[in-house]
């Protein structure tokens, strides 16, 4: 939530009651405008307004006056007329001083700007004895910081995944956010806006996240990757990224096969998660090389060493074997 601060009257900026940059409470002052003209237009609207009362209630004495000589016929009807139509007139001028009052009061109270909203402000770009007209210019705002905002464009495959899964569950999708300086998707978040249509130019659909931020680790107008679940959890096969190449346009990989023959391998891509990719083409416990592949050609025979994986499934580097004799130290390809 971002608020841009105006003024709502004109007048002469008497004083700036934040330090720029500081968190702010909700409704906390942090301008005040010159009051003393809005004050003396409050005392004018009472005093019109106490004149206003005066006159109704002689206006209504005069009436109650002349209904009671009517029936004695002291009064014509055309003079009981006009009596009633100055009572009439006089409660219309006093409803029209109490509006008066109502709004000399409201523009004295503009003259005190508060936060409306608890976040952190942005710097005055008014300074103190300047004089302000109302709406211009900006005097600074206030970002909501506690909770933010991460907007992205889902594909229309995505969109209809993250739709079943909003009809079928009782819980909002949820999204994980990595920032640029961060690996993976530390953050999660839960979808909590979807629009009303595809863009046809693009075929992708608008999505908003909601993510919490107390500790202020989000500033507005950042750039993140966003990874959205959405339908239950399904088996795949991962291989490290590295391993993936590429041949014209085809992605491949090689795969150690019968007798130890490197052969190559057609893969269709997906996700990519923490380095391990998504892929088929594939069957679960294939050996595939994933260092050495320089030395390793389809068809070509090699010796290859399993290599132990970390708890996200990539393969440990093995340590380079000690050359013997002080000979270069070479290898065959490792899986």
């Amino acid at each position: 939530e971002t608020v841009e601060l105006r003024s709502r009257v004109a007048g002469t900026l008497e004083r700036v009651h934040f330090r720029e940059g500081q968190r702010v409470a909700k409704g906390a002052l942090l301008f005040s405008i010159d009051s003393r003209p809005f004050a003396a237009e409050v005392e004018r609207a009472q005093a019109q307004l106490a004149a206003a009362k005066t006159q109704a209630e002689l206006a209504e004495a005069e009436r109650a006056r002349a209904e009671k000589l009517l029936p004695l016929k002291a009064v014509s009807l055309q003079e009981m007329d006009q009596l009633r139509a100055a009572e009439r007139n006089a409660a219309a001028s006093l409803r029209q001083a109490q509006a008066a009052l109502t709004t000399a009061q409201l523009n004295l109270g503009y003259t005190r700007i508060t936060s409306p909203v608890a976040g952190r402000i942005s710097r005055a770009n008014v300074t103190q004895g300047n004089l302000i007209g109302v709406g211009e210019p900006v005097l600074s705002n206030v970002v909501a910081s506690d909770k933010v905002y991460v907007w992205f464009d889902a594909s229309e495959a995505s969109y209809l995944r993250l739709r079943g899964a909003m009809r079928a569950g009782t819980s909002a999708p949820t999204v994980a956010v990595g920032l640029a300086d961060e690996q993976g998707h530390p953050h999660l978040g839960t979808v909590d806006f979807v629009d009303n249509r595809l863009n046809p130019a693009t075929g992708s659909i608008r999505v908003r996240a909601v993510l919490d931020n107390k500790d202020g680790r989000f500033t507005p107008g950042l750039s993140a990757r966003v990874r959205l679940a959405s339908g239950e959890a399904a088996a795949a096969t991962l291989v490290p990224d590295r391993a993936i190449g590429t041949d014209q346009t085809r992605k491949v990989v090689m795969v150690v096969g019968a007798n130890n023959i490197v052969t190559p391998r057609e893969v269709k891509l997906g996700a990519l998660t923490d380095g391990m990719r998504v892929v088929s083409g594939l069957k679960a416990g294939e050996l595939v090389i994933v260092d050495g592949l320089q030395r390793a050609f389809p068809g070509a025979p090699v010796t290859p060493q399993v290599l132990k994986v970390d708890d996200k499934g990539l393969p440990i580097p093995a340590p380079p074997p000690a050359p013997p004799g002080g000979a270069p130290a070479g290898g065959e390809p490792k899986k």
